[in-house]
C-alpha cells in the first residue's frame, strides 16, 4: 500500500492512497462468493449459478460492496502508516477501484500542533479562607430578621437541629470555609489556564468546535426546559443561544488541545481521564505561594 499526505491548512491534511495486488483480488472473491451463496438466479438452485452469470448480474453491487469493506479497512491502516491522529471522520473523493487496485484521496482533519511551554512550576497563588466572628453575626442577624424572632440562642439552636449556639455557629464557620475553599479551587484553576493558553495562536479544528457548540448547546435547551421556559421560547432562542456559546465552546476545545498536547509531552494518556491527570500534574510541579486572607 501506498500513501502521502499533502497539507492543506494548520489542520486539514489530504490523505492520498493507492492499493494493488492480492487484497483486492481476494476482497472481489469474498464478495462473489457470499453473492452466489445467495442471489436468486432463475433456473439455479441458490449457490450453485455459474460465476460468469453472477459477475454478470451483480458486478456493480460487487464493486459497491467491495467499496464499503475496503475503504475503511485500508483508511486506518494509512492513517497508522503516516501516523495521523484525526478527529473527526474522513472526507473521501476520488475513489478508483478495478479487480486489481483501489486508490481514493482522504481529507481529514488532524489534532493541530499545539506549541506548549513553560508549564512546569506555574506560580499558583493558594489564599487560605478564613471565617471571622463578624460573618457569622450578620448571618445570624440575617437568620434572625427573616424569622422574625428577638433573640438567637441555644433554644433556637435546638430548634434547628443542633445542641447549641455554639454549635450552630462552628457548623455555619464550616459552610462558610467549604464554599471559599471551593471558590478558591476554581481561581486556581483560572490561574493555570490563563498561563497555557496565553498568547497561543491556533486554528482550532471547526469539527472540534462544531461539536463542543453542539453539546453545550443541547445541555443549555435541558436546562432551560428544566427551568420552566416553554419549549417554543427556547426554539424562538436557539440562534442566539448558539451565538452566546460559540466563543466559550472555543475556549473549551483550545483548552483541551492545549491539556492534551501536555498530555502527549509528559506520557499521559489522552484518555477519558486525562484532564483531571494533567491537572494534578501541573499542581504536583507547581510554585505555591500561600496567603492570608
Amino acid at each position: 500500500m501506498k500513501s502521502a499526505v499533502k497539507k492543506v491548512d494548520g489542520s486539514t491534511r489530504e490523505l492520498s492512497v493507492e492499493l494493488t495486488g492480492e487484497l483486492v483480488k481476494n476482497k472481489f472473491e469474498d464478495v462473489f462468493k457470499k453473492i452466489t451463496q445467495e442471489a436468486k438466479i432463475k433456473g439455479f438452485r441458490p449457490g450453485h449459478a455459474p460465476r460468469d452469470i453472477i459477475e454478470k448480474e451483480y458486478s456493480h453491487v460487487a464493486h459497491e460492496q467491495v467499496l464499503r469493506e475496503l475503504i475503511p479497512e485500508v483508511y486506518q491502516k494509512a492513517l497508522e502508516q503516516e501516523k495521523l491522529d484525526v478527529i473527526d471522520y474522513p472526507s473521501i473523493s476520488d475513489v478508483k477501484l478495478d479487480r486489481t487496485s483501489l486508490s481514493f484521496k482522504a481529507t481529514v482533519e488532524i489534532t493541530p500542533e499545539v506549541p506548549v511551554k513553560d508549564y512546569k512550576g506555574i506560580t499558583l497563588t493558594y489564599v487560605k479562607p478564613a471565617v471571622n466572628e463578624d460573618e457569622i453575626k450578620r448571618q445570624l442577624d440575617s437568620i434572625k430578621e427573616s424569622r422574625k424572632i428577638d433573640s438567637i440562642d441555644d433554644a433556637f439552636a435546638r430548634g434547628m437541629g443542633y445542641p447549641s449556639l455554639d454549635e450552630l455557629k462552628s457548623v455555619m464557620e464550616r459552610q462558610i470555609m467549604v464554599n471559599r475553599d471551593n471558590a478558591q479551587r476554581h481561581a486556581i484553576e483560572k490561574q493555570l489556564i490563563d498561563h497555557i493558553t496565553k498568547g497561543l495562536d491556533v486554528k482550532l479544528p471547526q469539527a472540534l468546535v462544531s461539536k463542543q457548540v453542539e453539546e453545550m448547546l443541547r445541555q443549555a435547551k435541558i436546562d432551560l426546559a428544566l427551568k420552566g421556559v416553554p419549549k417554543e421560547k427556547i426554539i424562538e432562542e436557539e440562534a442566539g443561544l448558539r451565538k452566546e456559546i460559540e466563543p466559550q465552546a472555543r475556549q473549551q476545545v483550545l483548552v483541551y488541545l492545549v491539556l492534551s498536547a501536555i498530555a502527549r509531552k509528559e506520557n499521559i494518556p489522552v484518555d477519558d481521564h486525562m484532564t483531571h491527570k494533567v491537572m494534578d500534574f501541573f499542581y504536583s510541579n507547581a510554585a505555591w505561594e500561600i496567603k492570608t486572607s
